[in-house]
Protein backbone atom coordinates (compact mmCIF):
# COMPACT_ATOMS: atom_id res chain seq x y z
CA UNK A 1 0.00 0.00 0.00
CA UNK A 2 2.23 2.06 0.48
CA UNK A 3 2.96 2.77 -3.08
CA UNK A 4 0.38 4.40 -3.51
CA UNK A 5 1.69 7.60 -1.78
CA UNK A 6 4.85 7.15 -4.20
CA UNK A 7 5.35 10.39 -6.37
CA UNK A 8 8.26 9.57 -7.81
CA UNK A 9 8.52 10.94 -11.40
CA UNK A 10 5.23 13.08 -11.08
CA UNK A 11 6.26 16.58 -12.26
CA UNK A 12 4.24 18.64 -9.01
CA UNK A 13 4.31 22.46 -9.40
CA UNK A 14 3.64 24.43 -5.74
CA UNK A 15 2.82 28.28 -5.99
CA UNK A 16 3.88 29.58 -2.67
CA UNK A 17 6.65 27.60 -2.53
CA UNK A 18 9.35 30.31 -1.10
CA UNK A 19 8.28 30.17 2.45
CA UNK A 20 6.01 28.85 5.16
CA UNK A 21 2.95 25.50 4.00
CA UNK A 22 4.31 25.89 0.56
CA UNK A 23 7.65 25.20 1.18
CA UNK A 24 7.30 22.23 3.81
CA UNK A 25 4.88 20.74 0.60
CA UNK A 26 7.58 21.46 -1.64
CA UNK A 27 10.04 19.32 0.72
CA UNK A 28 7.33 16.77 1.04
CA UNK A 29 6.87 16.36 -2.40
CA UNK A 30 10.49 15.95 -3.18
CA UNK A 31 10.78 13.57 -0.36
CA UNK A 32 8.77 11.22 -1.85
CA UNK A 33 10.46 11.23 -5.14
CA UNK A 34 8.25 14.39 -7.21
CA UNK A 35 9.96 16.32 -9.25
CA UNK A 36 9.33 19.61 -8.31
CA UNK A 37 8.96 23.20 -9.66
CA UNK A 38 8.49 25.73 -7.32
CA UNK A 39 7.35 30.07 -8.16
CA UNK A 40 6.59 32.55 -5.25
CA UNK A 41 6.31 36.25 -5.96
CA UNK A 42 9.50 36.61 -3.66
CA UNK A 43 12.08 34.16 -5.87
CA UNK A 44 14.32 33.11 -2.61
CA UNK A 45 15.93 31.05 -2.41
CA UNK A 46 17.16 30.99 -6.50
CA UNK A 47 15.55 27.35 -7.05
CA UNK A 48 12.51 29.33 -7.08
CA UNK A 49 11.14 31.65 -9.91
CA UNK A 50 9.30 34.37 -9.98
CA UNK A 51 5.52 34.40 -10.81
CA UNK A 52 2.65 36.63 -9.79
CA UNK A 53 -0.15 34.83 -9.87
CA UNK A 54 -2.89 37.76 -10.38
CA UNK A 55 -0.38 38.11 -13.73
CA UNK A 56 -2.88 35.63 -16.02
CA UNK A 57 -0.46 35.71 -18.98
CA UNK A 58 2.29 34.91 -16.61
CA UNK A 59 0.59 32.23 -14.90
CA UNK A 60 -0.05 30.63 -18.47
CA UNK A 61 3.68 30.93 -19.84
CA UNK A 62 4.99 29.62 -16.03
CA UNK A 63 2.42 26.34 -16.94
CA UNK A 64 3.68 25.97 -20.23
CA UNK A 65 7.00 26.31 -19.78
CA UNK A 66 6.93 23.63 -17.33
CA UNK A 67 4.76 21.42 -19.34
CA UNK A 68 7.57 21.78 -22.31
CA UNK A 69 10.56 21.21 -20.51
CA UNK A 70 8.93 17.79 -18.56
CA UNK A 71 6.48 16.35 -20.59
CA UNK A 72 3.70 16.85 -18.25
CA UNK A 73 2.29 18.35 -15.25
CA UNK A 74 1.04 15.38 -12.63
CA UNK A 75 0.30 17.93 -9.51
CA UNK A 76 -0.67 21.26 -8.72
CA UNK A 77 -0.76 22.93 -5.04
CA UNK A 78 -1.75 26.36 -4.83
CA UNK A 79 -1.16 27.97 -1.29
CA UNK A 80 -0.73 31.95 -1.59
CA UNK A 81 -3.42 34.01 0.03
CA UNK A 82 -3.45 37.77 1.62
CA UNK A 83 -5.84 38.61 4.86
CA UNK A 84 -6.63 42.56 5.60
CA UNK A 85 -8.22 42.00 9.07
CA UNK A 86 -10.74 44.71 9.29
CA UNK A 87 -14.08 45.92 9.80
CA UNK A 88 -16.41 45.81 7.13
CA UNK A 89 -17.22 49.49 7.88
CA UNK A 90 -13.37 50.04 8.45
CA UNK A 91 -12.82 48.31 4.54
CA UNK A 92 -10.90 51.05 2.25
CA UNK A 93 -11.67 50.14 -1.97
CA UNK A 94 -7.89 49.71 -1.93
CA UNK A 95 -7.72 46.47 0.61
CA UNK A 96 -10.85 44.87 -0.71
CA UNK A 97 -9.54 44.55 -4.28
CA UNK A 98 -6.16 43.55 -2.95
CA UNK A 99 -7.71 40.52 -1.15
CA UNK A 100 -10.15 39.73 -4.08
CA UNK A 101 -7.51 40.04 -6.67
CA UNK A 102 -5.26 37.73 -5.01
CA UNK A 103 -7.20 34.87 -3.25
CA UNK A 104 -9.85 34.83 -5.75
CA UNK A 105 -8.65 35.83 -9.04
CA UNK A 106 -4.95 34.30 -8.43
CA UNK A 107 -6.17 30.85 -7.53
CA UNK A 108 -8.73 30.95 -10.73
CA UNK A 109 -5.59 32.01 -12.69
CA UNK A 110 -3.96 28.79 -11.67
CA UNK A 111 -6.63 26.68 -12.01
CA UNK A 112 -7.47 28.07 -15.73
CA UNK A 113 -3.87 27.27 -16.68
CA UNK A 114 -3.28 24.20 -14.72
CA UNK A 115 -6.58 23.04 -16.04
CA UNK A 116 -6.21 23.74 -19.66
CA UNK A 117 -3.22 21.67 -19.96
CA UNK A 118 -4.43 18.69 -17.30
CA UNK A 119 -8.16 18.19 -19.47
CA UNK A 120 -5.90 18.16 -22.61
CA UNK A 121 -3.59 15.38 -21.41
CA UNK A 122 -6.07 13.81 -19.35
CA UNK A 123 -4.48 13.42 -16.20
CA UNK A 124 -3.00 15.73 -13.21
CA UNK A 125 -5.22 17.04 -9.92
CA UNK A 126 -4.76 20.16 -8.39
CA UNK A 127 -5.39 21.33 -4.75
CA UNK A 128 -6.03 24.70 -3.66
CA UNK A 129 -5.64 26.20 -0.52
CA UNK A 130 -9.09 27.33 1.28
CA UNK A 131 -9.43 27.59 5.40
CA UNK A 132 -11.63 26.92 8.21
CA UNK A 133 -12.52 30.26 7.10
CA UNK A 134 -15.07 29.14 4.44
CA UNK A 135 -16.88 28.00 6.90
CA UNK A 136 -16.91 30.18 10.36
CA UNK A 137 -15.65 33.77 10.46
CA UNK A 138 -14.37 36.10 13.57
CA UNK A 139 -14.93 40.14 13.47
CA UNK A 140 -12.36 41.37 11.10
CA UNK A 141 -12.61 37.97 8.44
CA UNK A 142 -15.12 38.73 6.09
CA UNK A 143 -13.29 39.43 2.81
CA UNK A 144 -10.87 36.82 3.57
CA UNK A 145 -13.63 34.09 4.48
CA UNK A 146 -15.68 35.16 1.46
CA UNK A 147 -12.26 34.51 -0.70
CA UNK A 148 -11.49 31.41 0.70
CA UNK A 149 -15.17 29.63 0.70
CA UNK A 150 -14.94 31.55 -2.89
CA UNK A 151 -11.86 28.82 -3.65
CA UNK A 152 -13.97 25.88 -2.06
CA UNK A 153 -16.80 26.74 -4.83
CA UNK A 154 -14.08 26.92 -7.64
CA UNK A 155 -12.42 24.03 -6.25
CA UNK A 156 -15.84 22.03 -6.28
CA UNK A 157 -16.81 23.55 -9.91
CA UNK A 158 -13.39 22.13 -11.61
CA UNK A 159 -13.64 19.10 -10.13
CA UNK A 160 -16.98 18.60 -11.46
CA UNK A 161 -15.73 20.03 -15.02
CA UNK A 162 -12.30 18.70 -15.17
CA UNK A 163 -13.33 14.69 -14.06
CA UNK A 164 -14.88 13.84 -17.30
CA UNK A 165 -11.23 14.18 -18.60
CA UNK A 166 -9.95 12.22 -15.75
CA UNK A 167 -8.52 15.31 -13.26
CA UNK A 168 -9.26 15.53 -9.82
CA UNK A 169 -9.71 19.25 -8.13
CA UNK A 170 -9.50 19.07 -4.30
CA UNK A 171 -9.28 21.96 -1.53
CA UNK A 172 -7.38 21.91 1.71
CA UNK A 173 -8.72 23.67 4.43
CA UNK A 174 -5.48 24.50 7.66
CA UNK A 175 -7.07 25.28 11.03
CA UNK A 176 -4.68 28.14 13.19
CA UNK A 177 -1.00 27.49 11.22
CA UNK A 178 2.68 28.95 12.13
CA UNK A 179 3.27 30.93 9.41
CA UNK A 180 4.13 34.38 7.71
CA UNK A 181 0.58 35.31 6.93
CA UNK A 182 -0.35 34.23 10.77
CA UNK A 183 3.16 36.26 12.13
CA UNK A 184 0.79 39.28 13.53
CA UNK A 185 -1.32 36.94 15.62
CA UNK A 186 1.42 35.21 16.82
CA UNK A 187 2.72 38.73 18.64
CA UNK A 188 0.12 39.32 20.48
CA UNK A 189 0.37 36.82 23.48
CA UNK A 190 -3.95 36.62 24.15
CA UNK A 191 -4.53 36.21 20.80
CA UNK A 192 -2.70 33.51 20.00
CA UNK A 193 -3.40 31.59 22.67
CA UNK A 194 -6.82 32.22 22.39
CA UNK A 195 -6.44 30.18 19.09
CA UNK A 196 -4.42 27.65 20.43
CA UNK A 197 -6.94 26.84 23.20
CA UNK A 198 -9.73 26.24 20.22
CA UNK A 199 -7.86 23.71 19.08
CA UNK A 200 -8.47 20.15 20.59
CA UNK A 201 -4.92 20.08 20.65
CA UNK A 202 -4.50 23.54 22.66
CA UNK A 203 -1.55 24.34 20.72
CA UNK A 204 -1.25 25.79 16.76
CA UNK A 205 -0.39 23.64 14.02
CA UNK A 206 3.16 23.60 11.87
CA UNK A 207 3.67 23.83 8.24
CA UNK A 208 4.76 20.64 8.14
CA UNK A 209 1.77 19.41 9.28
CA UNK A 210 0.11 20.29 6.67
CA UNK A 211 2.34 18.36 4.20
CA UNK A 212 0.73 14.88 4.91
CA UNK A 213 -2.81 16.22 3.61
CA UNK A 214 -1.88 18.11 0.74
CA UNK A 215 0.29 15.07 -0.54
CA UNK A 216 -2.08 12.70 -0.14
CA UNK A 217 -4.94 14.67 -1.87
CA UNK A 218 -1.83 14.66 -5.13
CA UNK A 219 -1.11 11.05 -4.51
CA UNK A 220 -2.98 7.94 -5.92
CA UNK A 221 -4.12 7.49 -2.31
CA UNK A 222 -6.54 9.72 -3.28
CA UNK A 223 -7.72 8.56 -6.78
CA UNK A 224 -11.00 8.53 -6.01
CA UNK A 225 -11.32 11.46 -3.79
CA UNK A 226 -12.35 14.71 -6.20
CA UNK A 227 -14.47 18.22 -5.63
CA UNK A 228 -14.00 17.74 -1.36
CA UNK A 229 -12.47 19.71 0.84
CA UNK A 230 -10.28 18.16 3.24
CA UNK A 231 -9.73 19.80 7.04
CA UNK A 232 -6.64 19.90 8.93
CA UNK A 233 -7.66 22.28 11.79
CA UNK A 234 -6.49 20.65 14.83
CA UNK A 235 -10.56 19.84 15.62
CA UNK A 236 -11.33 23.64 15.42
CA UNK A 237 -14.66 23.02 14.03
CA UNK A 238 -15.73 19.93 15.32
CA UNK A 239 -15.35 21.31 19.10
CA UNK A 240 -17.70 24.66 19.52
CA UNK A 241 -15.15 24.47 22.89
CA UNK A 242 -17.17 27.91 24.39
CA UNK A 243 -17.71 26.01 27.35
CA UNK A 244 -16.56 23.11 29.04
CA UNK A 245 -20.09 21.46 31.39
CA UNK A 246 -19.50 21.62 34.87
CA UNK A 247 -18.01 17.51 36.43
CA UNK A 248 -16.48 16.68 32.76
Amino acid sequence: MASIFDLTGRVVVVIGGGSGIGAAVAAGARDLGALVECFDIKPEPPTIAALDIRDSGAVDRAFADVRQRHGRIDGVVCTPSINVRKKILDYQDEELDRVLTLNLKGNFNVLRAAGRIMTADRRGNIVLFSSIRSQVVEPGQSVYAATKAGILQMARAAAAEFGPFGVRVNALAPGVIETPLTAPIKSNAAWYRAYADKTVFKRWGRAEEMVGPTLFLISDAASYVTGTILYADGGWLAADGRFTPPGM
